[in-house]
């Protein structure tokens, strides 16, 4: 009966559907390839007293060790996009470096941050993603979302709150993100691409691109004060918790050295927080989102 409705996966590994690369598991792993499959899937969901669970590219995640006794929800084929003019209009699986370097050739300005951050652009809308003093919001025109009885509904920018990392769909969890649609301005194609080559100099000068890492573990408390700064002066780079550690490049990156456990990850996390809180009185918000099934 499943497999009517989309592809799916049953006793599914989650390892390479986490950028943490932990290794975890599914009772279900789906594939809904388009927005009539994805709600088929989300009414037998619902009919079945099933839990379910959405994930785009596994960015921004630390992922429970635990088994998850229900049915994940992979975003990877709603990944459909086209760009008209200087409007972009994006399902919610779309990778945002895919989107934003097709948007550069198309002589758009405004995604060039957007280049390095491994996510997809429903997910990057969620947390309202950001790099180098930008963000998506500051691009989003509309977005279509599916609430809980299944009705598509169009959302403009102005509907939705947003802050740094966060906006008012991801605090309320009221809808699902299905297709955004962004508004860039012209640019110059030569310009951006210098653009982008001096920040992924810059990324591969300072991040640890060489281990699975979610990327920044916490937001930074002020542009004066960054988070990488305080754990490093707390001496935490090359401490590691089983197979996970304090990236030696960047102390704002947890990086998986040794097929790390989602624990060795969050006792991490836990400990830095602590530290910091009793040294600094800050108290380090997770811009990683940590799951419990």
């Amino acid at each position: 009966m499943l497999n009517n409705i989309c592809e799916i996966i049953e006793d599914a590994n989650l390892k390479e559907y986490n950028t943490y690369k932990i290794d975890t598991n599914t009772a279900y792993l789906a594939f809904p390839k388009n927005i009539d499959e994805l709600i088929n899937l989300l009414k037998y969901i619902k009919e079945n007293n099933m839990k379910y669970f959405l994930i785009g590219n596994g960015s921004n995640i630390v992922l429970p060790d635990e088994k998850f006794e229900g049915m994940v929800i992979s975003f990877k084929n709603l990944n459909k996009y086209e760009i008209n003019g200087n409007k972009v209009i994006c399902e919610a699986g779309a990778m945002l470096p895919k989107v934003a370097m097709d948007t550069i050739n198309h002589s758009l300005k405004g995604l060039e941050w957007a280049t390095g951050i491994p996510g997809t652009i429903g997910a990057s809308v969620l947390g309202n993603a950001g790099a180098y003093l930008h963000e998506i919001m500051e691009y989003v025109e509309s977005i279509k979302v599916l609430d809980k009885d299944f009705n598509i509904l169009t959302l403009n920018k102005d509907d939705i709150s947003y802050g740094y990392r966060t906006t008012s769909l991801k605090e309320e969890r009221k809808y699902i993100i299905l297709e955004i649609t962004l508004k860039l301005e012209n640019g110059n194609i030569e310009e951006s691409k210098a653009l982008v080559q001096d920040r992924l100099k810059r990324r591969m000068e300072s991040q640890p691109l060489d281990y699975p890492s979610a990327g920044s573990v916490f937001r930074n408390p002020s542009k004066e004060l960054p988070a990488g700064k305080i754990i490093e002066e707390l001496g935490y780079k090359g401490k590691t918790v089983g197979g996970a550690e304090v990236s030696l490049k960047h102390a704002n990156f947890i990086v998986n050295k040794d097929n790390a456990k989602a624990v060795d990850i969050k006792s991490l996390i836990n400990s830095i927080k602590k530290d910091v809180k009793e040294k600094y009185n800050i108290d380090l918000i997770c811009e990683q989102e940590i799951i419990n099934w």
